[in-house]
């Protein structure tokens, strides 16, 4: 009997150790997924907000649809087109705002943005560009 409650007693602990390791990788991965999403709500104050802020810094390069076909990008160069399904440097909000924030190196033709631009406005310029997603598939 003393063996079947070791075994016992071991079979409960291996599977409480599972269970365990189960729930800190959720745990892990809701933070992960947590750190992705956009602090702003995507209301129609923040995507107008956006709208503002695109037009004034964006649209010359990327074009008034977002398609980047501004005309004030650098010679030779594609700029994004930002409402298609292609994000070459990722297409989180996070990965969107580290973008719009730190430009895209080595060349920054993708200039950099941060201390121009307020990380509100960068986040109201973010639900615009998901909301211009939405209207270019209609």
């Amino acid at each position: 009997m003393r063996y079947v409650s070791a075994a016992a007693f071991l079979g409960l602990f291996v599977f409480a150790a599972c269970l365990m390791a189960v729930s800190a990788a959720d745990l892990t991965l809701a933070a992960e997924l947590e750190a992705e999403q956009n602090p702003v709500s995507a209301t129609e104050e923040s995507i107008t907000k956006g709208r503002v802020v695109y037009t004034r810094f964006c649209r010359s390069c990327h074009g008034t649809e977002g398609k980047g076909d501004g005309g004030g990008g650098a010679d030779g160069v594609t700029v994004a087109n930002l409402v298609d399904d292609t994000w070459d440097h990722g297409g989180t909000d996070e990965e969107i705002f580290k973008t719009i924030t730190e430009g895209v190196p080595p060349d920054l033709y993708m200039e950099p943005w941060e201390g121009r631009i307020s990380e509100e406005d960068i986040w109201n310029v973010i639900n615009f560009i998901r909301d211009l997603g939405k209207r270019a598939k209609g």
